[in-house]
């Protein structure tokens, strides 16, 4: 089963390289590969979950790259391949021909192989060089219109908060290494460490999740990223990255527990943002802005129920927001694509103009609302009832959570159910590969809800491992949907007039109570000035450096000139003497000798010319002696060849 693992988190790294380096020759082919690439993986982490496969491989002495599947990260590698799955099935309809379709779903893919190689780590550096890869692919997404400036600066945005938050990690690896006790960097042992290296581990690991997961102070990147197309807000919000916090924070919920501080921490930073950002999603005017503050707060469900020890409720709870989530951002994503716009005031009607988007969005808001029976309804008080074992303040703030969780899911559907300024209420239907994901993801919100009832949510407990684990009394059950149902009633009734705040209160709170403007006056810009002083510092003194050089370049060019002209001049000088001694030394004899030859070859042919003019004196009788002399020799010598 070892093979599996590595295929499972193999396959889509290899096949979204390939896709993303190939680009526009591969983008004809690019829908079809992704989702047959998903669909595979999806079967090999069903394989994987049942057989909970380990492997190991050398990557540095003594710190092995390690993969493993228990029941936390089985359960989370299903729940990523499939809303992966779903995801890349809508994308088909939304990303165009003409929109670098190869890029993107390569990218897809190595964010979705990053997020599997997350999960199924077992050791720290392989959680890093995944935590970094999932940070870079995100970047790309966010920023996938890369044309647009803004696009771009949202990206810049998003990755730098986040990577600013993983330097975390980094020192927890640090710390454990440092401490002796965790030598193996692996998570389990995290737990090895004691004293003041315990809490410099559990403080790094802390703020990594806070940052990836979006919990405050951190949540203002998320509003940013809603800059890149809707198929990667739907996977980011729901199964990948903004979940991998909470899942580090559930997988090393020991380590927390064992601090003294550590849970208390976690639970009431995530008890504070599902109430904190559920008003800033409350007053949203942008779908899609709403949709994001709410996946805050509701991921502070998740963080909230880490540091109450509720394991098996975060894990339920973190099952079913990835299927309401991811089927919301993909129906917001696809009015945006109709219509134009994802204002909600002008999305009135969206709900009746496209019946099958309006009616699984009504399932994903319900769900997030918590209305009986929908999934979320009972997976929160699973966790609510571990918080309520911890302390009731911190159910209390859970609970209020949860109410205001009712008020922005319902605002959104008063809105897209609202009758249509014209009578026109109809819309050209959608196609086929968006309309089957959001049927299944809202199948899932409904089925899910089994999870945390018994006896399929003991049986998920003890697939976690994290020993009994509190239940929620009939009463929970009955007043949080109670709430729920009374809550989302009035504001049906009532409508957005019932949300009215004073105009300074909406306006902090649409801006996600300027988070950004305040890390940018606290961080950013001191950072930036930091760096501009030492920018600043180092041109001057590089300019120096480079003066000095340049100009003991110039006299070293100088001397070298002169003394390599005088060497030069001296040899062609000595060259000249030379070939003019020796011209004249050759002179005298050579004339002499060629004059000599020139006489004796023309003295030669003077007495060659008399001898042969003496035979011609003009008379008969002397030519006839010598022909008869002539042949006489003739005859003598052809009798004594022969």
């Amino acid at each position: 089963m070892s093979a599996l693992l590595w295929a499972l988190v193999a396959l889509p790294l290899t096949v979204g390289t390939l896709l993303a380096v190939v680009g526009r020759p591969a983008d004809r082919y690019a829908p079809g590969v992704a989702v047959g690439t998903a669909l595979a993986a999806f079967g090999l982490a069903v394989a994987v979950a049942f057989e909970h496969p380990r492997v190991e491989a050398p990557l540095l002495e003594g710190l092995p790259a390690g993969l493993g599947v228990d029941g936390l990260s089985g359960l989370m590698v299903v729940t990523v391949t499939s809303v992966t799955a779903a995801v890349l099935l809508f994308s088909v309809a939304d990303i165009g021909p003409g929109e670098a379709r190869a890029r993107f779903f390569g990218l897809m893919l190595l964010f979705a192989g990053a997020m599997l190689t997350t999960v199924t780590a077992t050791t720290l550096p392989m959680l890093l060089m995944a935590w970094e890869v999932m940070g870079a692919t995100s970047w790309a997404l966010i920023g996938y219109w890369w044309h647009d400036p803004e696009r771009g600066d949202a990206a810049n945005t998003a990755f730098l908060t986040t990577r600013a938050a993983d330097l975390g990690l980094y020192l927890a690896a640090g710390a454990a290494l440092a401490s002796g006790q965790a030598d193996s960097l692996a998570l389990d042992d995290l737990t090895a460490a004691t004293g003041s290296w315990s809490a410099l581990i559990t403080a790094g690991v802390i703020a990594a999740a806070f940052g990836k997961s979006a919990q405050l102070p951190f949540s203002f990147w998320l509003s940013r990223a809603m800059q890149g197309p809707s198929p990667v807000s739907a996977l980011l919000h729901s199964a990948t990255m903004v979940v991998a916090g909470a899942y580090l924070l559930l997988r090393l919920e020991p380590l927390l527990a064992q601090s003294g501080w550590g849970a208390h921490v976690v639970a009431w930073t995530g008890a504070v943002t599902a109430v904190v950002l559920g008003l800033v999603a409350v007053a949203q005017s942008d779908l899609k802005q709403l949709l994001a503050a709410s996946t805050c707060a509701q991921i502070g469900f998740m963080v909230l129920a880490a540091g109450a020890g509720a394991v098996t409720g975060g894990t339920l709870q973190l099952i079913a927001h990835a299927a309401a989530k991811s089927l919301a951002f993909l129906v917001a994503g696809a009015w945006l694509t109709v219509l134009g716009t994802k204002a909600l005031p002008a999305l009135r009607a969206a709900a009746r103009r496209h019946r099958t988007a309006g009616i699984t969005f009504s399932v994903a808001a319900l769900t997030l609302a918590g209305i009986p029976p929908l999934s979320l309804w009972a997976a929160k008080d699973v966790l609510l009832a571990g918080a309520l074992e911890d302390s009731t303040a911190l159910y209390v703030v859970g609970l209020a959570g949860a109410v205001i969780s009712a008020v922005y899911s319902i605002k959104a559907l008063w809105f897209v159910w609202q009758p249509a300024p014209t009578p026109d209420t109809r819309g050209e239907p959608l196609p086929y590969a968006a309309r089957l994901p959001l049927v299944a993801l809202a199948v899932a919100c409904f089925a899910l809800t089994v999870t945390s009832f018994p006896p399929v949510r003991d049986a998920v407990a003890r697939v976690l491992g994290g020993g009994a684990q509190p239940s929620p009394h009939a009463w929970e059950f009955a007043l949080s949907g109670a709430l729920a149902v009374a809550v989302s009633a009035v504001v049906w009734a009532r409508g957005p007039q019932l949300l009215a705040v004073p105009g300074r209160i909406a306006d902090v709170a649409s801006q996600w109570l300027r988070l950004e403007a305040a890390a940018r006056t606290l961080f950013i810009h001191p950072v930036m000035r930091l760096a501009s002083v030492l920018a600043a510092f180092d041109d001057r003194f590089l300019d120096r450096a480079v003066e000095g050089t340049a100009r003991g370049s110039v006299r070293l060019a100088q001397w070298t000139t002169a003394r390599v002209e005088r060497l030069v001049d001296g040899a062609v000088e000595s060259s000249a003497r030379d070939s003019v001694r020796l011209a004249q030394w050759t002179d005298g004899p050579v004339e002499r000798l060629v004059d000599g030859a020139v006489e004796g070859v023309a003295e030669g042919a003077r007495a060659l010319g008399r001898w042969a003019r003496r035979p011609q004196t003009g008379q008969l009788h002397q030519y006839l002696a010598q022909a008869v002399a002539a042949f006489t020799v003739l005859a003598v010598v052809l009798v004594l060849v022969r």
